[in-house]
């Protein structure tokens, strides 16, 4: 019975989880720009809708990576047999339950807070089902369709007052998941220089976005600037060694590093639209996830 419950854990890739939490935070950072209500009495009168918007995040994405194992239970049982489905731990038909009661349990606490959020929690469910089932068998609607659900994602935090001043932004994670999806198309056989070059050059492109915008939109652009460092480091450095060295493994840690750094992009966002210690907070989520990525696959 154990074991079988920490398959279930384990087709929900619990250390990735944390990022999807950190998105929302993000998200209510920057919702928060178009407003002139102060930080404590925001969370104090929207403090339920915030815990909400958390959980329906880490369900919503807890179920696409259950879908994604289930639509690849055959690739699994040749490249990945010990996962879950493949190993028989989990039957596929219970991991589709489980996957849906994911999915409904996401939506409901979505449509919760706000029709908006309700609304943005129903396309993201479309958009996860679209890549699991085709669209990352290619090589460009792939890493697009993943980048998409990652703004959706960023999306349904700023969602909480019902608007998106600011949906421009979500480009940004969306760049930055396209170039991720790209590095991890060698990770079962390497020889992929080609893509973290391109996906060196979208990290660029994603560093330069987060500190433009905040030296625009903002004058928190000093404090910001350790927390973009630290963003990246932890994205290049994996990164370079993983184009030395072009084997699976390195890659491997290319994406994972790329995945967790997430809640340090978004770390980067709370430090640039709210307050520094705010985005100190955001930031340990990062030691949480990379405790659960020793004890469970983040990809």
């Amino acid at each position: 019975m154990v074991k079988k419950i920490i398959g279930f854990a384990r087709l929900a890739r619990p250390a990735n989880l944390p990022t999807a939490a950190a998105d929302i935070f993000a998200g209510i950072a920057l919702a928060l720009f178009s407003t002139i209500v102060g930080i404590p009495e925001f969370f104090s009168v929207n403090g339920q809708g915030i815990l909400s918007l958390v959980f329906a995040s880490v369900f919503l994405y807890a179920g696409g990576v259950v879908f994604n194992d289930v639509f690849d239970a055959k690739l699994d049982a040749v490249e990945r047999p010990e996962r879950p489905i493949p190993s028989g731990l989990i039957p596929k038909n219970q991991a589709v339950i489980w996957g849906l009661l994911l999915f409904v349990f996401g939506l409901y606490l979505a449509f919760s807070v706000h029709q908006v959020s309700g609304g943005i929690a129903g396309i993201l469910i479309f958009s996860i089902l679209v890549y699991d089932a085709l669209a990352k068998k290619h090589s460009f609607f792939g890493p697009l369709v993943m980048g998409i659900c990652r703004a959706l994602n960023l999306l349904l935090g700023m969602s909480i007052l019902g608007q998106l001043d600011l949906w421009w932004v979500s480009l940004v994670p969306m760049i930055y998941i396209f170039a991720i999806t790209l590095i991890s198309r060698g990770e079962v056989h390497g020889d992929n220089k080609n893509h973290i070059a391109i996906a060196g050059l979208l990290y660029v492109l994603v560093l330069a976005f987060i500190a433009i915008t905040i030296a625009l939109k903002t004058d928190h652009i000093l404090v910001s600037l350790p927390f973009i460092a630290l963003f990246g480091f932890m994205v290049f450095r994996p990164l370079l060694n993983a184009y030395r060295e072009n084997s699976p493994q390195n890659i491997k840690k290319a994406v994972m590093a790329g995945v967790l750094s997430l809640i340090v992009m978004d770390a980067c966002w709370v430090a640039g639209f709210t307050h520094w210690y705010l985005g100190l907070l955001v930031l340990l989520l990062l030691p949480l996830s990379l405790l659960l990525s020793r004890i469970f696959a983040v990809t």
